[in-house]
């Protein structure tokens, strides 16, 4: 028999055991198999079936399952539970003295990120995120050093966000008290941040190329949260071949990939190691440096992974809390109002608001902080792994296990809010009226595996916020209020809207 039949034959055995487990997923209909994990090794947790929405089935260990649906499981189940895909079983954690234990008091047992099918097809266990061990370490620890030295901690890169305040006020100012999508006008302004510390230069708002990557990239983060796509995840080798949403999020992610080398090879023409302009010139100082340490990974096609990290890290989920701090606005006047009361008495509307006011005005840092845990943009954790064989809430959980926190669970949970489900800017005020900072609020996550741009996102969330808010007042469209529902994707992100900046 030829190598040529050989392989053919072991890919379509390879095809129909997947179809075959394809079926068998398929034909448990509604059917979810829910189990606590197991108290040791040789004791098998409880095993329970019921009904469940069909997209918990084919949800994945990154995002997808329905978040509500999940806290309702750790309802019934407790703060720890499991979760069967086919034969692959993944942890949950809810609630916000588990979700603690997990990821501050035992961070160094769930430090690991799993291998995401859909994803390790772009990212390929490289850059920061989804990168694991040695290579991950040496990597962050770069980024973390390089971040901060091309502005964050710096007042070069809070000067970087005023600026782009006024380019974004400008923006909403053409529009003219007429109804407009902001949508990408945010994602733009956002994106020229990073973009400014990664590249070393921002991209007018009309910018093709640039509009064309937030495009293919919002498409992707929808697509990736959707049951479809992440069927992929379940039979990555039977579907690589078949047509569907995760073709699209591969495609775009390829297309964005290209957009980045092309960046990085100007960088590598124009490249003075005596004079680094921004983070890919001091990669490719340090990939000279390390040319005897190839473990620690410094090479193009890391390089590649890393920008593509930290754009999606300082892009997406920041233009998406700042959307729906417009929506919470618009749903809220009065709180809006007592805002621009705020600006208006500590600031004033002769200079531009600086963090160095962000002390002096307590209500407004309550009302950013309120939009980010009700807009609850990461509803599921980025999933880890255990690095090691643990024990968490009584469960034994063996190495290697795919675990997800429920962040939902953490900003909604009633034990830490007094009013859970409500807007309420007084969660992060006390008596007095001063700001109240609380341990409860872990939009970012926590541990070693943090958000790499939490400081970014603050600076980002309060210049722009309130800049806007000083300039202008917000209204709906006169009868097209947003819905405060949400789009589920990687994120949660509110649904389209328009709406009217009446300059103030």
């Amino acid at each position: 028999m030829s190598i040529t039949i050989v392989l053919i034959y072991r890919f379509y055995a390879r095809s129909v055991n997947n179809l075959l487990g394809f079926l068998h997923l398929w034909s448990l209909g509604a059917k979810g198999s829910y189990r606590t994990p197991e108290q040791s090794k040789g004791n098998v947790g409880l095993e329970i079936c019921m009904k469940a929405k069909a997209t918990m089935m084919s949800g994945n260990v990154f995002t997808g399952v329905d978040f509500k649906t999940m806290e309702k499981l750790s309802q019934d189940f407790g703060p720890v539970f499991s979760l069967r895909r086919g034969s692959e079983r993944m942890v949950f954690i809810s609630g916000y003295k588990m979700v603690k234990e997990a990821l501050v008091t035992q961070l160094d047992s769930f430090v690991d990120r799993p291998i995401v099918p859909l994803f390790h097809v772009v990212f390929k266990g490289l850059g920061i995120a989804l990168s694991n061990g040695y290579l991950w370490k040496k990597q962050r620890k770069f980024a973390n050093a390089h971040l901060r030295y091309f502005g964050e901690g710096q007042k070069s890169l809070e000067r970087y966000i005023e600026i782009e305040s006024n380019f974004l006020c400008d923006a909403f100012k053409e529009e003219q008290g007429r109804p407009f999508n902001p949508h990408y006008l945010i994602t733009n302004a956002v994106g020229n941040i990073i973009s400014s510390v990664v590249f070393g230069h921002r991209f007018e708002y009309s910018d093709p190329s640039f509009r064309k990557v937030l495009e293919l990239d919002n498409e992707a983060v929808v697509l990736s949260g959707s049951a479809r796509t992440q069927l992929y995840d379940a039979f990555p080798s039977l579907l690589n071949y078949l047509p569907g949403p995760h073709q699209t999020v591969h495609a775009n992610y390829r297309e964005i990939v290209c957009f980045l080398r092309k960046e990085i090879e100007k960088h590598q023409e124009e490249w003075n190691p005596e004079d680094p302009r921004d983070y890919i010139d001091v990669y490719l100082s340090e990939m000279e440096k390390t040319k005897q340490d190839p473990q620690a990974g410094f090479n193009i096609e890391t390089l590649v992974v890393s920008t593509l990290d930290l754009i999606e890290a300082g892009t997406e989920t920041t233009a998406t809390t700042l959307r729906w701090g417009l929506v919470f606005m618009l749903h809220h006047p009065e709180i809006q109002e007592k805002v621009q009361e705020e600006i208006d008495r500590v600031i004033g509307q002769s200079r531009q608001p600086s963090m160095s006011d962000r002390p002096n005005l307590p209500y407004t840092d309550a009302v950013i902080h309120e939009i980010q845990r009700m807009g609850n943009i990461v509803p599921l954790g980025f999933p880890k792994m255990a690095s090691k064989d643990t024990t968490l809430g009584g469960y034994f959980i063996p190495k290697g296990t795919p675990i997800t926190t429920i962040l939902s669970s953490v900003l909604f949970d009633k034990n830490e809010w007094e009013t859970p489900h409500v807007f309420n800017p007084g969660h992060f005020l006390d008596s007095e009226g001063r700001f109240l900072k609380k341990e409860a609020f872990l939009p970012f996550s926590a541990g070693k595996r943090m958000c790499l741009g939490e400081h970014l996102a603050k600076l980002e969330l309060f210049l722009f916020f309130s800049t806007l808010l000083q300039r202008f007042t917000f209204e709906p469209v006169p009868g097209e209020m947003p819905s405060l529902e949400g789009v589920l994707g990687f994120t949660h992100s509110p649904e389209e809207f328009s709406f009217l900046a009446l300059p103030r």
